[in-house]
């Protein structure tokens, strides 16, 4: 999709002219993606610690998950649009990390499952908006030659360093030395750091004529999913927040559970993902910008399947399930591509924020909610390894689904041009 310059709250020449702005917002707003995410995880990694102590169920594990993506969906639909209308990105995103700050110390003084549920809820509620409305941003600054590489630098790299990576290895080893309690509170300090840092160095977009024209709900809905992308990549949105919420909520529990490894090595294992992904997060979104994002998307969805079936069928040495996780892990590039960069290149600029929103908020609630929880009820039903089937069946549906896209990718769809023009 080409843009024009009037379409962006700045124009492309302003935004060529300021390349060194452009990539400190994409380190800011990754970094600060990467404390959500940190946030997020770190109850899964410390769950073999919590489920004995407060006594719960699988269900009531996938119960904890559903909440906060549900909460999360909820406000990520509501704040995508406030901010469509409002046009406050950088205030809303500085308010709704201190908030999830502030929510992570409740998780640590929880002394039930009800008290623990309110404070994910909670936590859900401040954390939703924060990626699309840093994906807005990303979409108004950043050209659209580099949009890919920026939004996967956005969605992934943070996430993948701070809360697939150093979040298991961190939070099991303060839980090991010093209790679980004390590790929920670790989350609260760099998000108010990041709140300090976002409320001094981002720069508000300025308005334009297209927010001010902004339609009505039910006629920018229509817009939106008048798109076959916006709804392929809705559905795989779905499935990819599933994969993540079920292999978050129940890996850890597998690995110690069923395989008998430890829980130090369970935490190494689970960063492995969070390590590969940092790689990812950059060469599956910039490969994405020149291959294009379809053959990217279904080649990466299908190799995914190793993860699960690593886990569940690997016998080797240790090493070799490491290796597997790592390559495996290759999914975490695909969640950018899907859940923000093909739907900014394919509506308007003046309703990114909102199809953003709807993306993401329905993975939240479809995926996000029923995934863990289904998954948690064929765990007590048919036992733990019944959930890696689940992750297996989700991976054969996203590249299936994939196949249908559009191609987006400015210079594939250039290339693609010039051959039927030839």
């Amino acid at each position: 999709m080409s843009v024009r310059p009037a379409d962006h709250p700045r124009s492309s020449v302003a935004t060529a002219n300021r390349p060194s702005y452009q990539w400190l917002l994409v380190g800011l707003l990754s970094l600060n993606f990467g404390v959500v995410f940190f946030d997020r995880n770190a109850l899964n990694f410390l769950m073999p610690f919590i489920q004995p102590e407060l006594r719960l169920s699988n269900t009531m594990v996938g119960a904890l998950a559903a909440a906060l993506a549900l909460s999360w969906a909820v406000s990520g639909l509501f704040l995508g649009r406030i901010s469509d209308l409002l046009g406050k990105r950088k205030a809303i995103l500085v308010v709704c990390t201190v908030v999830f700050s502030c929510a992570s110390l409740l998780s640590g003084i929880a002394a039930s499952f009800a008290f623990l549920l309110g404070a994910r809820l909670m936590m859900g509620i401040a954390e939703g908006g924060v990626l699309p409305i840093s994906q807005t941003l990303i979409a108004a600054e950043v050209s659209p030659a580099r949009r890919g590489l920026a939004m996967g630098v956005t969605q992934n790299f943070g996430a993948a360093l701070l809360g697939n990576f150093l979040g298991p290895v961190v939070v099991v080893a303060m839980a090991s030395a010093v209790g679980w309690r004390s590790a929920c509170y670790l989350t609260a300090a760099p998000g108010l750091l990041m709140a300090t840092l976002m409320g001094l160095l981002v720069v508000e977009p300025a308005r334009t004529a297209f927010a001010a024209a902004t339609p009505r709900k039910r006629d920018m809905l229509r817009e939106v999913f008048a798109h076959r992308n916006i709804i392929v990549c809705t559905i795989m949105s779905v499935l990819l927040v599933a994969f993540l919420m079920v292999f978050y909520s129940f890996m850890p529990l597998v690995l110690i559970s069923v395989r008998g490894f430890g829980r130090q090595t369970m935490s190494w294992l689970m960063a492995t993902y969070g390590l590969s992904s940092i790689a990812y997060a950059v060469l599956i979104p910039g490969a994405s910008d020149f291959v294009g994002r379809r053959p990217v998307t279904v080649i990466v969805a299908a190799v995914s399947a190793i993860l699960p079936l690593s886990a569940l069928l690997s016998n080797g040495p240790v090493w070799q399930l490491f290796a597997l996780f790592a390559l495996g892990s290759v999914i975490s590039g695909i969640f950018p591509i899907c859940m923000a960069t093909i739907p900014a290149e394919t509506v308007a600029p003046r309703l990114i924020a909102t199809v953003l929103g709807v993306t993401m908020g329905a993975a939240e609630i479809i995926g996000g909610v029923f995934g863990p929880m289904a998954s948690g009820l064929i765990a007590d039903r048919f036992g733990l390894k019944a959930t890696l089937w689940v992750l297996v069946g989700l991976t054969i549906a996203m590249a299936l689904l994939a196949l249908a896209l559009i191609e987006t990718a400015p210079a594939a769809v250039r290339r693609s041009k010039a051959l039927r023009d030839h």
